[in-house]
């Protein structure tokens, strides 16, 4: 199949069969959304979205998290995976949203990544979710799902596979088109056990032509 009808036939079905596609994350505000996809790195949403009530009780916004210490923040985080390293990442990033951008959280990717804690892919996300940025965040179910549906061959690296889909994927897609291969690869092309017979993406899916039958 040539790769430009495979992205045709996959959006195709994703459109149609997950129409509403957007983050898992509690948040209010993009600032509490920074805050929640900090924490849910090497961290399940669903941990992330038990932490964040109290966290957010206590520190609602910027300003508030840049006065707190970093034990503060560290007693209300550590169930959380490296709750040291996100203590001290949150911190640094709210006291920057501070004194460089007035308490605002900035809108562009180049000015996120300026953040404590925030690498391309987390400013991906908050570009994506919070103002529709036509950009791809890649996370590793996204990097996993593009490379087993065939989307991305050849492409050895999380950078490498957002540009080639970035390519592929139209602008107006982009933003639903990351959650679409995030979730599938949540809940059903999942890193061990991929769940090939309940997957409605099976017949484009260029991994399953040459797995299928040993899983099946």
């Amino acid at each position: 199949m040539k790769i430009g009808d495979r992205y045709k036939c996959v959006l195709k079905w994703f459109d149609e069969n997950m129409p509403v596609a957007e983050t898992e994350l509690f948040y209010g505000d993009p600032f509490q959304l920074i805050v929640a996809v900090i924490l849910s790195a090497q961290c399940t949403d669903k941990r992330v979205n038990m932490i964040t009530p109290a966290l957010f009780d206590r520190f609602p916004d910027a300003l508030s998290m840049s006065q707190a210490t970093h034990e503060e923040i560290f007693g209300l985080i550590k169930s959380c995976s490296y709750p040291n390293n996100k203590a001290k990442h949150l911190r640094g990033m709210a006291e920057m949203i501070v004194s460089r951008f007035g308490g605002v959280v900035p809108s562009t990717r180049e000015e996120l990544t300026m953040l404590p804690g925030v690498g391309r892919k987390t400013a991906n996300v908050i570009a994506s979710v919070v103002w529709n940025s036509p950009v791809i965040a890649v996370d590793t179910h996204v990097f996993r799902v593009a490379r087993r549906l065939g989307l991305t061959p050849g492409a050895r690296n999380p950078l490498e596979v957002e540009i080639r889909l970035t390519r592929e994927i139209p602008e107006g897609v982009r933003p639903r088109a990351h959650h679409w291969l995030l979730l599938h690869g949540r809940y059903i092309c999942t890193a061990r056990r991929p769940q090939c017979q309940a997957c409605g993406l099976k017949s484009w899916c260029a991994w399953y032509a040459s797995h299928g039958e040993k899983i099946s």
